[in-house]
């Protein structure tokens, strides 16, 4: 898969980027929302993982953004975040994101719903 992966802190970026690249994926990052919006705008990606709490342009913000767009719109979000769940749920009642998972990352969890969309991914396609 070709993921974009949108957060702020270089830290997270330098952990999960070589987890991804280490189980075949192709990774390009964006320090921010706006930063990730215009990289989607000019590359097609088969996941977003996105954190929520950013400057410039936030996750929900970003997402929004991308499901308006006819060119993101079928993209699968991963959502990341340090807050409660069950509050950003709240939150986000109207956005489809496909998975929500909390900080710090679970390799093993993230993953597991990565792997899930590549199963889904290809049961679609062979219909």
């Amino acid at each position: 898969m070709h993921i974009l992966l949108v957060d702020d802190k270089k830290a997270i970026l330098e952990q999960l980027t070589p987890i991804l690249e280490r189980n075949g994926h192709t990774v390009e990052i964006a320090l921010n929302g706006l930063a990730a919006y215009e990289k989607a705008q000019s590359e097609f990606f088969d996941l977003y993982i996105i954190d929520h709490l950013m400057p410039v342009m936030n996750g929900i913000q970003l997402s929004k953004n991308l499901m308006k767009n006819s060119l993101t719109l079928n993209v699968p979000i991963i959502f990341m975040t340090t807050q409660n769940k069950s509050e950003i749920l709240k939150l986000v009642q109207s956005l489809s994101f496909h998975a929500l998972i909390s900080k710090p990352i679970d390799e093993k969890l993230l993953m597991g719903f990565i792997e899930q969309l590549n199963v889904e991914n290809t049961s679609r396609y062979l219909l």
